[in-house]
């Protein structure tokens, strides 16, 4: 998703995105924090690593979208009966709830380690990476895994618990019929602002791009690739997967001259704004239901230039040491009851029928989950080709300097 002014700037970032070609595709949601201020070009990154334990859970916070990857319950000296399972998930994403069941009813250890972006978790898994049975990437993310061959087809749709996946879910274009991936949770993308800060219409992508004066330094933009420039497109009612040279020159144009009104690229974004560091926050619908909890001032927009809408899927990785595991734990999360505990966790819908008489009564009528019917619908974006993602890498390498 550094103060460099624009001035001749936009004839360059495209010639350089036309003639490099070079980079890889960026994304989504949720969660660990790399900040880097806009204002004063001063850059911090953090990370965090999980444990690999006898039985290992993750610690829920509901002022933060990072987490550290597992708590250390107990050590074991022998793998139980049912062997074990190893989850790689975005950060502050699992119920520790979900995985106690999961272990208790299969006699299965679970070890779990987080990621903060689908591209961390892909670079990870094809720099040799191994141990990981189950990854949960976003859409666009399944479709790249699958031709790639990074994904065991494991037929999820042949399982005893596929008849509750709603059918508005089975032939989704990452995984038409779903033979590889079942659903985990799915949400759409805009951004929170702080009506006791500003007290006009929210839903404008102009807060961001054009914001007035109390917005105006109080921005965080997601330091995600795909969103930030998806929003500028949008803005600007240009296509997406776009590389036309015209039309990037536009969007180059509109993101060097916006960059000057944020304050920060960042995944936590609920500390962003439960702290008050910004008043306006890129985010997802469950982050932002999260921050209203703790402000009520707070509100997700719907942006009338349009959102994005993504679904995260559990997957079992291509050679999984723990296959049979893997696939139990795909036909558990399909269960109602366990994809209830899901959501209630992470505050998103899941995509299984039933599960809703299980979850929290505030997320029955939550505007930020429960769509208003004057919203336009969430766009579902395949990934894009090779050459247009290297383009934007190249704008994205400019404005991130």
């Amino acid at each position: 998703m550094r103060n460099r002014l624009f001035g001749g700037l936009v004839g360059v970032a495209i010639a350089f995105a036309a003639l490099t070609l070079a980079g890889c595709d960026e994304k989504k949601e949720e969660q660990a924090s790399s900040s880097t201020s806009t204002t004063d070009s001063s850059a911090a990154t953090s990370s965090s690593t999980a444990s690999t334990t006898a039985t290992t859970t993750t610690t829920d916070s509901s002022t933060s979208t990072a987490s550290t990857a597992t708590t250390t319950t107990q050590e074991a000296a022998v793998t139980p009966e049912g062997g074990e399972l190893h989850i790689y998930n975005w950060g502050n994403y699992t119920n520790p709830d979900l995985i106690k069941k999961f272990e208790d009813t299969y006699k299965v250890k679970v070890t779990l380690d987080d990621y903060d972006s689908n591209e961390v978790m892909l670079a990870k898994i094809k720099g040799g990476a191994t141990g990981y049975d189950i990854v949960v990437p976003s859409d666009y993310m399944v479709a790249v895994m699958i031709k790639e061959g990074l994904l065991e087809e494991t037929k999820p749709n042949t399982m005893e618990n596929f008849k509750n996946v709603d059918p508005r879910w089975v032939d989704v274009y990452w995984d038409k019929g779903r033979n590889y991936t079942v659903p985990w949770q799915w949400g759409t993308t805009a951004f929170t602002v702080n009506t006791d800060v500003y007290k006009g219409d929210v839903n404008t992508y102009k807060l961001i791009f054009d914001p007035p004066p109390e917005l105006q330094g109080r921005i965080n933009m997601l330091d995600d690739m795909n969103e930030v420039i998806n929003a500028g497109l949008r803005y600007l009612n240009l296509p997406r997967c776009n590389k036309n040279p015209e039309d990037l020159k536009k969007l180059t144009e509109l993101l060097m001259g916006s960059k000057k009104y944020w304050r920060t690229f960042d995944y936590a974004t609920i500390e962003k704004l439960t702290s008050k560091d910004v008043d306006l926050s890129q985010q997802w619908n469950g982050a932002s239901l999260r921050v209203r909890t703790q402000m009520p001032s707070m509100v997700y927009a719907y942006p009338k230039e349009g959102l994005t809408g993504w679904m995260d899927n559990v997957s079992v990785l291509k050679g999984a040491p723990d296959l049979e595991n893997a696939k139990k734990f795909q036909n558990f999360v399909m269960d109602p009851e366990n994809a209830a505990l899901v959501s209630n966790f992470a505050n998103y819908a899941n995509g299984i029928v039933g599960s809703e008489k299980f979850m929290k009564k505030e997320m029955a009528d939550a505007p930020e989950i429960i769509m208003p019917a004057s919203a336009p619908a969430p766009e579902f974006l395949p990934p894009c080709d090779d050459d247009t993602v290297k383009m934007y890498n190249a704008i994205w390498t400019e404005l991130k300097k």
